[in-house]
């Protein structure tokens, strides 16, 4: 998330209200997650097992919890609950924003779109030309929208993300203040659910075709010209390069990159990072014909056995 006026870093510490290491006018452009930060924002850690790598990112203002010494060309906001604190940055720089009308006064939609009835539009939301939104579909605030974009009935594009710090008293969610970005000619099936990222964009690539009952997780980036059978779940923060194909069923662990022209088979489970131009299958994943052939062999063991005898 990018704020509307470059900060100082004097002003961030007093909105949450805690101690900062570095010149009080150190400029601050946003805040973000770690796998997304770029220079000028604030990225937030609360474990020692993290420190080095937060202060190794891209980011140049380090919400902690620890008084360190501050690296060459960064900035410190002490906190003593960077979680809590970074939540009160999401609140500040954007908060919720009820809306008592069915599409938004400050939604802006394309010419000659069409908007079914029982639809949602929040505020400043962005539709393009020529798109189709289906009755009972609902697009939360901030969501962008490109051109000939068709979303079937039921979809929910930007609910909150599933982040959450588990406390003694129970869950602390973490506030999502990104947005969904659906580029040009994409086409959602029925009772998809795409949320929003923490703090940046998830976003589906031209041209790419997601069936029905398909979930996508906080600040995935599915690139162009893919193709997402259904009941298939993509969890947060997840890459999927160009022209990929995931059957249905598919399941997807966070944070790995899927390679382009990947083609998945059904009720595979995505475990860890995979190169794109193969075929896989299988839990844990592997190509397919070592898997095929893994089965097969399996069949074959009682026969060996009673050859034993």
């Amino acid at each position: 998330m990018k704020f509307n006026r470059t900060h100082t870093l004097s002003e961030i510490a007093a909105i949450i209200s805690c101690e900062f290491v570095g010149d009080a006018s150190f400029p601050v452009e946003g805040m973000n997650e770690i796998h997304v930060v770029t220079p000028g924002d604030i990225v937030f850690v609360d474990h020692p097992k993290y420190y080095d790598k937060a202060l190794q990112s891209a980011a140049t203002i380090v919400l902690i919890n620890k008084q360190i010494d501050c690296p060459e060309g960064k900035a410190l906001l002490i906190s003593d609950d960077p979680f809590r604190d970074f939540n009160k940055l999401t609140n500040h720089f954007r908060p919720f924003q009820a809306s008592n009308a069915a599409i938004a006064p400050t939604a802006k939609i394309g010419e000659g779109t069409v908007i079914q009835p029982n639809c949602f539009v929040g505020n400043q939301v962005t539709i393009g030309k020529n798109c189709i939104i289906h009755a009972n579909v609902t697009i939360y605030d901030n969501c962008v929208i490109g051109d000939n974009v068709i979303i079937q009935s039921g979809t929910i594009l930007g609910a909150d993300a599933f982040y959450y710090k588990k406390r003694p008293e129970g869950f602390d969610q973490l506030l999502s203040g990104g947005r969904v970005v659906i580029e040009d000619n994409v086409g959602i099936g029925a009772l998809c659910t795409i949320d929003k990222g923490v703090t940046g964009d998830t976003t589906i690539g031209s041209g790419t075709k997601i069936d029905n009952q398909v979930h996508v997780g906080h600040d995935t980036i599915i690139g162009k010209k893919c193709l997402i059978a259904a009941q298939t779940g993509i969890a947060g923060c997840v890459i999927i390069e160009d022209e990929v194909t995931l059957w249905g069923q598919v399941g997807t662990t966070s944070g790995i990159t899927i390679g382009s022209k990947a083609v998945v088979m059904g009720q595979t489970g995505v475990t860890k990072s995979i190169d794109g131009g193969k075929t896989y299958f299988g839990t844990p994943i592997e190509e397919s014909r070592e898997k095929l052939k893994q089965l097969a062999n399996i069949k074959k063991i009682p026969e060996i056995l009673d050859k034993l005898k």
